[in-house]
């Protein structure tokens, strides 16, 4: 950004080229990908061939090496076509990046080259059955066996569990608390890796959440993600973009349904006049419009924090994710009702986005977990 509020020339071409690629690639097949519970693996591909799928991976590492500013506009532009599809893909440009920053040349040269190009996909892993906020009570463990560490545990909603081929696992190697927690990269053909069934979901139907079980995995040690004990900060670095992202796929399907709201209720007419007409539909776009511009120059600031290594890019993203996910879901709630009984049939995409939206209130950390974040920066 040339200043706090106009896109680059640059950035600019960027949001437009992931316009193009949703609207030929997403947006008109978003609604079988939801009716079949499909997971698009050939978009997928395509994105990757695209570069969004290492966007702030480093060159020399062979991604496009870009801010994340820029992501947050490829992700946001996704989101407009399918939330589910575009919210996997920020979960691989996650994991991507943390092999990238913290793993050795080796892992890098191992995984980096498939990954990048989305030949294959790769899966974040950090919450388990019986920690879910309380993430540092992760209980999965990693014995030190000889030139192995052998892994056994279990991982829960995981996207991409079953289907992706490489799993950054958050292990316990040494005490309680967050200090004891290492990052392993483990592969899906490795011997005790299996999953759970397909969970069955309000939404996200085109992107597969299943559990990843860990029964005596033995994973080279050479695979260890940055030094042991390291693991809690590696995730929670990550984790900070990935609220951005989320937040970004929040506000672009929010601005797919107010664009479908203001579409539908010029077209549609009641007592002898379309909708539009009417004060109060005025009012409401309005308040529906302005909201999301708010939420998305927040989430733009918490991102160039993010690629500054700002001191308080982890209080501003806390806020950003919050405020625009709370934002997404309001606004869509407000579009569909303004659909009226038509905005609850699967005729129309409202209901699909107002499903999908959703979950973004509680993944990557919960609305309640923002704020206490928030707080403890403005307290401390």
């Amino acid at each position: 950004m040339t200043d706090a509020f106009t896109l680059t020339p640059d950035q600019l071409a960027i949001q437009e080229a992931a316009r193009r690629f949703t609207a030929d690639a997403i947006t008109p097949h978003a609604a079988r990908w939801d009716e079949e519970h499909h997971f698009p693996r050939e978009v997928m591909q395509a994105a990757g061939e695209m570069g969004f799928g290492a966007i702030y991976v480093g060159e020399e590492s062979g991604g496009i090496g870009l801010g994340r500013l820029e992501a947050a506009l490829v992700i946001e532009a996704m989101a407009y076509g399918c939330a589910a599809t575009s919210a996997f893909i920020s979960i691989h440009n996650m994991a991507a990046w943390m092999i990238d920053r913290f793993g050795s040349a080796d892992l890098k040269s191992r995984y980096l080259p498939a990954l990048v190009g989305m030949e294959q996909l790769a899966s974040y892993c950090l919450t388990e059955p019986g920690s879910g906020s309380d993430a540092a009570a992760l209980s999965t463990t990693a014995r030190r066996d000889g030139d192995d560490y052998v892994l056994n545990g279990t991982k829960q909603f995981i996207s991409g569990g079953g289907v992706n081929d490489v799993y950054l696992i958050m292990v316990r190697t040494g005490e309680a608390g967050a200090r004891g927690i290492s990052c392993v990269v483990v592969e899906k053909g490795m011997k005790g890796v299996s999953f759970g069934a397909p969970e069955k979901k309000l939404g996200w139907n085109a992107s597969p959440t299943a559990q990843v079980i860990l029964d005596d995995v033995r994973v080279p040690v050479a695979n260890l993600l940055g030094a042991e004990g390291d693991g809690f900060k590696i995730a929670m670095a990550g984790i900070d973009g990935g609220r951005v992202n989320i937040g970004a796929c929040s506000l672009g399907g929010a601005q797919r349904c107010l664009d479908e709201a203001v579409q539908y209720t010029k077209d549609r007419k009641q007592f002898g006049k379309a909708i539009a007409d009417f004060q109060n539909t005025q009012f409401v776009l309005a308040d529906m419009a302005t909201e999301l511009e708010a939420a998305r120059a927040l989430l733009y600031i918490a991102a160039g924090k993010i690629t500054a290594g700002a001191s308080d890019k982890t209080a501003f993203a806390a806020m950003a994710k919050r405020f625009a996910t709370d934002t997404g879901s309001s606004v869509v709630d407000r579009a569909l009702q303004m659909f009226g009984g038509y905005g609850y049939l699967r005729d129309y995409p409202i209901e699909r986005f107002w499903r999908d939206l959703r979950v973004h209130r509680i993944l990557e950390g919960t609305n309640e977990v923002m704020r206490l974040i928030i707080a403890r920066e403005l307290l401390k």
